[in-house]
């Protein structure tokens, strides 16, 4: 199994659900606002924020904190502030890490950022120092009983996409950055409740990892998504299926 940003696959859970979803809708609704900000505060005419809202209903965020969220980017806010910068390392057992943030103190980000890969065995690099091994594609997101493989596949080669894979939950759709409005228009053509959908860093090679790794990957990952400023964490490892049903994960 691939590991990237969207950890619900993988069901890490510490006992610490609430105070976890707390910190993700603050992260949300902070996406929300900036990507309506930077937009118009509509998701038929904006792509970024739709794809923020998605995200949120994802996880089960209240409407009413949407729309607040939504609302906030249309006075002052210290929100207006916030921008996008991305950070990349080497993590425990030699995986690589991309960090996106989004932020209103870059020096303060870096700061948090190099003291947690230092304190866990990693190493913080320079911008493309692991970048090179990632290619950023477009990643759609549907639940599996809201249509059959055989027809999600159909539609998505059709559609321009360069992969669709079933999972348990989810079928998961790919395609090439730049045709990725172009495929999310034709797949919501077909299903409009779409799980996420977004430009992601795909790994193009994966790292194979052991047990005692992966519990030192699973614990840095919390330890990233813990500081305010992450929003996505991409990692390149893989992990044996067999080895997750060890763990009871």
């Amino acid at each position: 199994m691939a590991g990237h940003s969207h950890w619900a696959g993988i069901k890490h859970k510490k006992g610490k659900a609430d105070k976890q979803r707390s910190k993700l809708f603050s992260k949300l609704s902070r996406e929300i606002t900036v990507a309506a900000k930077l937009g118009l505060p509509d998701i038929e005419f904006n792509p970024r924020l739709r794809s923020a809202v998605q995200a949120a209903r994802e996880a089960n965020m209240p409407k009413d904190n949407i729309l607040r969220a939504i609302k906030k980017s249309q006075g002052p806010s210290e929100d207006s502030n916030y921008e996008k910068s991305q950070y990349e390392g080497f993590g425990p057992g030699g995986v690589a890490f991309i960090v996106e943030a989004l932020t209103d103190n870059k020096n303060r980000t870096f700061t948090n950022l190099r003291l947690l890969f230092e304190k866990n065995n990693a190493s913080l690099g320079v911008e493309g120092s692991v970048s090179y091994q990632f290619e950023e594609v477009g990643h759609i997101k549907i639940k599996k009983e809201l249509i059959t493989e055989d027809e999600i596949f159909s539609h998505a080669i059709e559609a321009g996409a360069e992969d669709c894979i079933s999972g348990e939950e989810h079928h998961e759709i790919y395609c090439k950055k730049e045709k990725f409005n172009e495929v999310r228009v034709s797949i919501e053509t077909k299903i409009k409740e779409l799980s996420f959908s977004g430009i992601i860093w795909k790994p193009k090679n994966t790292v194979s990892i052991n047990k005692e790794v992966f519990e030192k990957i699973i614990n840095f990952i919390d330890l990233l998504e813990d500081d305010e400023d992450v929003q996505n964490v991409y990692t390149n490892f893989d992990i044996d299926e067999n080895i997750l049903k060890e763990l009871e994960l």
